[in-house]
């Protein structure tokens, strides 16, 4: 049962661009005990810029109480990028963030 169409939607992108950020930029990085990252200036969350349309399709099942709607979207993201990159250049990247710097330095070993 979806009680909030509109809710539910903007749950299910906010936690999708969420995962993307998770996979593709945001990194706490140390240096000799310090943390670097330690404002928005220097720790990159995902832009409007960088998100591309995201359409939800929301199935309703009204036997089902209500539950949560956007934790699912947060969980995949990582096997879904992962898995786009493998499948445009045949590499696997096993370390988060997925930068381009990483794909890069996993290319070159090819």
């Amino acid at each position: 049962m979806v009680v909030n169409p509109d809710g539910a939607r903007m749950q299910m992108e906010g936690c999708i661009i969420m995962g993307l950020g998770y996979v593709l930029s945001e990194e706490i990085r140390f240096e000799g005990g310090r943390i670097l990252d330690d404002g928005f200036a220097t720790y990159q969350l995902p832009r409007f810029s960088w998100v591309p349309a995201i359409e939800t399709v929301l199935v309703s099942n009204d036997g089902l109480s209500p539950q949560g709607g956007g934790e699912p979207a947060i969980v995949n993201m990582g096997a879904v990028v992962a898995n786009a990159v493998f499948d445009a250049t045949g590499v696997r990247i096993h370390r988060l963030p997925m930068t381009p710097e990483r794909v890069l330095t996993e290319l070159r070993k090819v």
